[in-house]
């Protein structure tokens, strides 16, 4: 089960907290061993970086562009 939490400063640690909606679906208990994967959450523009495909180029993007600017300042 994949869940998000903060972590948290306790004494010269950093731990985290379960939600209890969590706890009680697993049946988890006080001073029971779990195991816990850790992975650092990314940034999203990393992650989105590439991920959106475009029909036209960037080039023609800024060309269609500058030419509404243009045509609204140039009046």
């Amino acid at each position: 089960m994949a869940l998000e939490v903060k972590t948290k400063k306790w004494g010269n640690s950093i731990g985290i907290v379960i939600p209890m909606w969590i706890a009680n679906k697993l049946n988890l208990r006080p001073e029971e061993s779990i195991i816990i994967e850790i992975t650092r959450k990314e940034n999203v523009l990393k992650e989105l970086f590439g991920a959106v495909k475009f029909k036209k180029s960037t080039e023609q993007i800024l060309k269609e562009v500058r030419k509404d600017l243009e045509g609204k300042w140039l009046k």
